[in-house]
């Protein structure tokens, strides 16, 4: 299993609807988090071992309306 963090900056107005839409339908979404600087979401997607996060990041996640940019990071480890 692969865990990611997406930021995204949504049109004007939109980070609730992309918030919404992002956890409804798409289910390696886990948590949406409004956030404050540059980007207004960030995302914690987790994703099987055989999907390219590339693929999953410009189709899944960047296609939904109203997202204007994203900003990924990819994790190694977590520590609990």
């Amino acid at each position: 299993m692969q865990t990611i963090f997406i930021m995204v900056k949504c049109d004007l107005g939109k980070a609730y609807d992309v918030a919404d839409e992002a956890v409804m339908n798409v289910e390696q979404v886990s948590e949406v988090h409004s956030i404050s600087g540059q980007y207004d979401l960030l995302m914690k997607c987790y994703l099987d071992d055989s999907v390219d996060i590339g693929h999953f990041v410009t189709e899944r996640i960047q296609t939904l309306p109203h997202i204007k940019d994203t900003f990924t990071v990819i994790t190694f480890k977590a520590f609990t």
